[in-house]
């Protein structure tokens, strides 16, 4: 199954979930926490990104370091529970749309990113 978001870059959807956090309150440097907090880009990493508009695949697979921890993202987001998500690209997305997500709900920055978890 083939999605039309795989060949999107990132730089394309970022300002959208910039924009659905600033709508609730929160900030772009919090976005790039969880952004920072999911893949290990730094902030100097990220701008590289959003300038050489890689797609979500490359955006995944040339992460500087995958955080272990995102497996306890769990729930439902665009209808689709995560833990059910087979296809591994596909799942790093919905992971990240849910942290952006539960980031726009008012959820604290610590459970956000599963710290003590």
């Amino acid at each position: 199954m083939t999605h039309r978001i795989y060949g999107m870059s990132f730089a394309s959807v970022y300002p959208a979930y910039v924009a659905k956090a600033e709508r609730k309150g929160r900030t772009r440097a919090e976005v790039d926490a969880v952004i920072g907090w999911l893949t290990g880009y730094s902030e100097a990493g990220l701008a590289e990104v959003l300038a050489d508009r890689r797609d979500f695949s490359a955006f995944f697979g040339l992460a500087p370091a995958m955080n272990p921890a995102r497996d306890q993202v769990t729930g439902v987001i665009c209808g689709v529970r995560i833990e059910a998500i087979a296809e591994p690209l596909m799942r790093e997305i919905r992971i990240l749309d849910k942290l952006v997500d539960e980031l726009a709900k008012g959820r604290p920055m610590a459970k956000i990113l599963r710290a003590g978890t």
